[in-house]
């Protein structure tokens, strides 16, 4: 059976601290070890072969100098005692002087009957000596071995035979020795390194893991942000981001707080706002009774806009939830629809905004009706307050546009108000950020953005080349199935 990862832990659970060897410092250690002697055993595989080429080469100088001396000497056989110094000074076997013409055994001892292993020192590949290197410290030391190579510069050859174990044991010192030079080596270039990468990598990397646990604990506590470390390098550069992200997040769970809070508060207000309009609408009710021709124009006016208001404090308990409800979409006359924004922002009693309407009379919406009211109000109301604000302009006038191109209608509101401040572009659409005035709150554009998202429509602010504020609106209809096409066909 295949392991199982081990479950994550659970929210708000520690997590345990790794230890030493466990850790990011003991693996850095460890590996760090582990290369360096990775790499001393690199360099230590073609010194060893070197040491053994040269103890080689350093035998057969030793004897080449002796032989100089010897060859001068009439051809004859060398005493014994003569021989032996000779053969003890090289520690070799026997001498052996080879031309083209002749050869002369220069001193010999003790002579074996065969050869094990021969070596040309003047002709020998680089993987050849590692290869006999090996050789010689695993199975060699018993042998006895054939190693001849040119005197210098000339045609003459010397030949030694040898005894292997010499050969091995100095092999074996120098591999001792090299070794513990390795371990001494290994240890102080690890320790270097490791309190090097510890000051540079690990101890920022605990750091920023310490405040991220911190933080996670008390993330409403701006004392638990964490302070960046002053450089530009990767973790200096992640620190600051890690710093950025938790003043955003703490921003944003105030902003939910206060969204909570204003939910509830709302909910309040709402219990006792709803009696109120009960109240109002019996009461215009009776009034739309009374035979009076003034009454009956505004009566059923007033009766719409309470209407209305019962039915928005019916659906405040989802602003406090965020969640607005699904649209019932239908085909809705958008002319009347303006009109009646109009009427309610009084627009037809002001003398100081003269106020637009482009749409043709048959030019109909598929949307939710109270909420496209919602929408062109909260917009058109926006620019009605700027304008009353701006007090530049000759002649203040607010224009709704409304075109249909094949399914999608294209509403636009513009005013020649002062415009959108900087600050209220870059938080366009965002609550209690994207106010345009002081003391807005910035959720009557949240709003119409959520409404119009709801639709499947777009909402967007359009820049312009003369004063004032445009807001463009596109809501497609919706896609119509094959058999009510063919019914309504």
């Amino acid at each position: 059976m295949m392991d199982r990862e081990p479950p994550p832990p659970e929210a708000g659970a520690p997590v345990p601290v790794a230890g030493f060897l466990s850790g990011l410092s003991g693996k850095l250690l460890m590996l760090t070890v582990a290369f360096v002697m990775i790499a001393e055993v690199l360099i230590f595989v073609p010194s060893v072969a070197n040491m053994r080429l040269m103890w080689l080469r350093d035998r057969l100088s030793t004897a080449a100098a002796a032989s100089v001396v010897i060859e001068g000497l009439p051809d004859r056989e060398l005493p014994r005692p003569v021989q032996d110094e000779t053969l003890m000074a090289t520690g070799t076997k026997a001498i052996v002087l080879r031309r083209a013409d002749a050869s002369r055994m220069v001193a010999a001892v003790d002579m074996p009957p065969s050869v094990d292993a021969q070596y040309d020192i003047a002709h020998v590949s680089f993987p050849g000596a590692i290869y006999d290197a090996f050789d010689t410290l695993l199975f060699g030391g018993k042998r006895i071995i054939r190693v001849y190579g040119p005197v210098a510069d000339s045609q003459t050859t010397i030949e030694l035979l040898l005894d292997e174990g010499a050969l091995r044991r100095a092999m074996l010192v120098y591999a001792r020795n090299v070794f513990a030079l390795s371990i001494i080596i290994s240890l102080i270039t690890a320790s270097l390194i490791f309190f090097a990468i510890n000051r540079l990598l690990i101890r920022p990397i605990r750091r920023m893991t310490a405040n991220m646990r911190d933080f996670s604990e008390e993330p409403a506590n701006p004392a638990r942000v964490l302070v960046p470390s002053p450089g530009r390098d990767e973790l200096a550069v992640a620190g600051i981001h890690l710093s950025q992200m938790q003043q955003t997040l703490q921003r944003t769970l105030k902003e939910q707080k206060n969204l909570a809070d204003l939910g509830l508060a709302v909910s309040k207000i709402n219990h006792d706002m709803r009696n109120i309009l009960s109240s109002a609408q019996l009461m215009s009710d009776r009034l739309a009774a009374v035979d009076d021709p003034v009454v009956k124009r505004f009566a059923p006016k007033l009766l719409r806009s309470i209407d209305r208001a019962v039915g928005y404090t019916n659906e405040v308990l989802s602003y406090g939830r965020m969640k607005e409800p699904e649209p019932r979409r239908r085909f809705v006359a958008l002319r009347p629809l303006v009109l009646e924004v109009s009427e309610m922002l009084a627009l037809d009693a002001r003398a100081d905004i003269d106020f637009g309407l482009q749409v043709e009379p048959g030019l109909q919406v598929d949307a939710d009706g109270e909420q496209l009211f919602r929408v062109i109000h909260n917009l058109c109301r926006n620019a009605v307050e700027a304008l009353s604000q701006d007090s530049g302009a000759a002649r203040r006038s607010l224009t709704v546009t409304g075109l249909r191109t094949g399914s999608v209608v294209s509403i636009a509101i513009e005013d020649n108000g002062p415009g959108m401040p900087p600050k209220a572009r870059e938080n366009l659409f965002a609550a209690f950020r994207g106010s345009v005035r002081s003391g807005g709150t910035g959720l009557g554009l949240a709003i119409a953005r959520e409404l119009v998202l709801a639709h499947g429509g777009t909402i967007a602010l359009v820049e312009k080349n003369t004063p004032g504020t445009l807001f463009r609106i596109e809501l497609p209809d919706r896609p119509v199935p094959l058999d009510a096409f063919r019914h309504r066909a």
